[in-house]
């Protein structure tokens, strides 16, 4: 790299963003490291009212920003690379049209056909159908399926059905938050253990990130609702290089060279939600155009090398010169939630503990916290993500819960088993 030194803005508000700032900053080549808009937690966070009235693109202008790194997938579906053309301003994530990979599961689901990546069998319903197309559909799989609704919906437009009638509410529960003529998919439900692979891509090669596995699950057990995630680990043990060297050849690399005849332009973070089924056979539930949360807090503490020449080099259309290295041992990523999450829960209660020397071996990268006070509050559902590092998946394990243990705020809550695959 040359001697210049990069302004960063990573845009975003929660653990991810931090941890992707905090990654940045290790840079000898990073002179400053922004967060738009960040929270209270994580340094040289940059709220609307600091921008002065600018907008976000006047400010990143007149500040002489060199590179954007996109946090959230809402972001890049809104064409944040778009609007930075002909700036001057570097920004690392796919284009609009590109973020359709993860913001339509038609387009998605259409796309892994296309390219004849394996994913499960499904049927797109958009604006011309029938409610007895549907009903045959769901009568069909026997209720053992998935509709998905087919935008973005933080999550809340995926249901997974066991019944027929389950199926059955689930549609009339969709038509009723999204409207009568809703587009959605119906595909038939694997059941297995999942994985997360995310690696970073310029359109022609990719490079991947060690492997880690996401619990959605809110209780032990995985039971309970969905949630934005309760924790996360890396590496995955069952994960292994037989199966990942399978994953890259029939999902991954297909995937590229799909980007490439596409001609889409995609520079940036790439997430396959991997599915293996009974016999070990993988399937690709989901693209995201970004880090997974609370992936990314496991997998960039693992990353050895320096993240910003990967990221330049990826911009270059260089990628195939970079290469990602990680760090022996296990990362454990425990989150922190408001009580009641992720239905209805309290905010600004006070956080303590944050001192306690239980947390000088993790990271500590914060989530929904605001100041009040000089003192750290709650702001949201997913508050403070506390992780460990070990050389054994045991010692990072221990430790991330004794530093959880020495943290406090009201009604906290925590899944005690992260990681209870991997033991």
């Amino acid at each position: 790299m040359s001697n210049k030194k990069y302004k960063i803005v990573v845009t975003g508000a929660g653990g991810r963003e931090h941890a992707l700032s905090w990654k940045l900053s290790q840079s000898p080549d990073a002179e400053i490291v922004y967060t738009y808009p960040g929270n209270a937690g994580i340094p040289n966070s940059i709220s609307d009212l600091q921008l002065k009235g600018l907008s976000f693109r006047e400010w990143c202008i007149i500040t002489n920003i060199d590179l954007i790194v996109a946090g959230p997938e809402i972001d890049l579906v809104r064409g944040l690379k778009n609007r930075f053309e002909g700036t001057g301003i570097s920004v690392f994530g796919p284009d609009k049209t590109a973020a359709q990979l993860e913001a339509s599961k038609i387009f998605s689901k259409t796309f892994m056909r296309k390219y004849d990546i394996p994913t499960a069998d499904f049927k797109v319903f958009e604006s011309e159908y029938s409610s007895a197309e549907v009903l045959d559909e769901i009568h069909r799989l026997d209720g053992n399926l998935v509709i998905k609704y087919d935008g973005l919906a933080a999550g809340k437009g995926v249901y997974v059905c066991d019944s027929i009638k389950q199926g059955v509410d689930a549609f009339n529960e969709l038509r009723s938050l999204y409207g009568q003529t809703a587009p959605f998919i119906i595909e038939h439900k694997l059941t297995g253990t999942e994985v997360s692979i995310i690696g970073i891509t310029d359109g022609k090669s990719i490079k991947l990130f060690s492997p880690s596995q996401d619990h959605k699950r809110l209780l032990d057990g995985d039971e309970g609702p969905n949630t934005g995630g309760m924790g996360a680990y890396s590496p995955v043990k069952s994960c292994t290089d037989e199966l990942l060297e399978r994953i890259t050849k029939e999902i991954v690399q297909k995937t590229v060279e799909g980007i490439s005849s596409e001609n889409l332009d995609y520079k940036g973070f790439i997430y396959f939600g991997i599915m293996m089924d009974e016999n070990d056979n993988p399937f690709l539930l989901e693209y995201n155009v970004r880090l997974g949360d609370p992936e990314a807090e496991v997998i960039l503490p693992r990353m050895k090398n320096d993240l910003l020449p990967v990221i330049l080099n990826c911009l270059n259309g260089t990628l195939a010169e970079s290469d990602i290295e990680n760090n022996d041992g296990y990362c454990v990523d425990v989150v922190l939630v408001s009580g009641g999450y992720p239905k209805i829960y309290a905010a600004g209660k006070s956080i303590s503990g944050l001192t306690n020397p239980l947390l000088n071996n993790c990271h500590i990268f914060y989530s929904a916290v605001q100041q009040v006070d000089n003192v750290l509050h709650t702001s949201g559902g997913r508050v403070i993500n506390v992780v460990a590092e070990g050389t054994t998946f045991e010692e990072a394990r221990s430790k991330v819960y004794a530093a959880c243990e020495a943290i406090s705020f009201e009604d906290v809550f925590y899944r005690k088993d992260i990681g209870h695959r991997n033991l």
